[in-house]
């Protein structure tokens, strides 16, 4: 019996590997959550482009700003709707009926989307590569497309800065899922392409840290634990000779 199953694995292990290589291409996102301008700069591109449509109703302004340095006054001035209040989650005002209505669907909420599109960098690479992936598709609603999500029900809200590009390894593209999609810019940004790209790792960075926002001191904490518990050992270890010294 162990044989026929070490046997399945054998056979089905390539076929597994091969399908998660058919995947998309992913550009390296690079993060650093522990840079609080760029999650200042990602936080200000989220409020100002994606909570138009998309809540992140697992964040609060209040925290956010704390997590990120932003007194509350500022949160309230340049991040706040002016219905909104700094305690409350991030909303939106568009209802789920009139999204429907607009948009087929009501958009997702995005509070841990980076961590729904995979763990570790994983996550990060696929929103990275997301932002920077959009070109011009005028047989689709809103005329785009994106080679990471294919007919993607979504405008690209950020061509203003990106600008309008085309793809141009189509064919490739539809025979080899994991090619590198090469895309020409024929309808420029208010932003440089590298400046774009700086944009859209901000805008990553702060969805990564939005979708688990206590992981840095997650990480710090558990430093502690560890080497308590090292501590620890080596007391727990002399207990132990001191109780047991007259028997061994």
């Amino acid at each position: 019996m162990k044989k026929l199953i070490l046997a399945f694995m054998m056979l089905a292990l390539p076929g597994l590997a091969a399908a998660a290589g058919a995947g998309p291409h992913l550009d390296q996102a690079n993060i650093d959550l522990t840079d609080k301008a760029s999650l200042q700069r990602g936080a200000r591109l989220f409020v100002n482009y994606c909570l138009n449509c998309h809540s992140a109703s697992f964040m609060r302004y209040k925290r956010m700003g704390d997590d990120l340095g932003i007194p509350d006054k500022l949160v309230e001035e340049n991040l706040l709707f002016t219905t909104d209040k700094v305690r409350e989650p991030m909303k939106v005002a568009m209802s789920v009926k009139d999204a429907g209505n607009w948009f087929g669907t009501a958009p997702p909420d995005l509070s841990v989307m980076a961590r729904a599109k995979g763990s570790g960098n994983e996550g990060a690479n696929w929103l990275y590569t997301y932002f920077r992936s959009f070109y011009v598709d005028e047989s689709r609603p809103f005329g785009v497309n994106n080679t990471v999500f294919k007919d993607v029900g979504m405008p690209h809200v950020l061509w203003e800065l990106q600008g309008m590009q085309t793809l141009v390894n189509a064919e490739e593209l539809a025979k080899h899922a994991s090619a590198k999609p090469e895309f020409a810019l024929n309808q420029p940004g208010s932003m440089s392409a590298g400046e774009y790209d700086q944009a859209a790792r901000d805008l990553t960075n702060f969805m990564v840290y939005m979708g688990e926002p206590a992981q840095l001191e997650r990480k710090s904490l558990g430093i502690w634990v560890a080497l308590f518990l090292i501590f620890f050992f080596f007391i727990a270890y002399a207990l132990k000779k001191e109780y047991w010294k007259d028997i061994h």
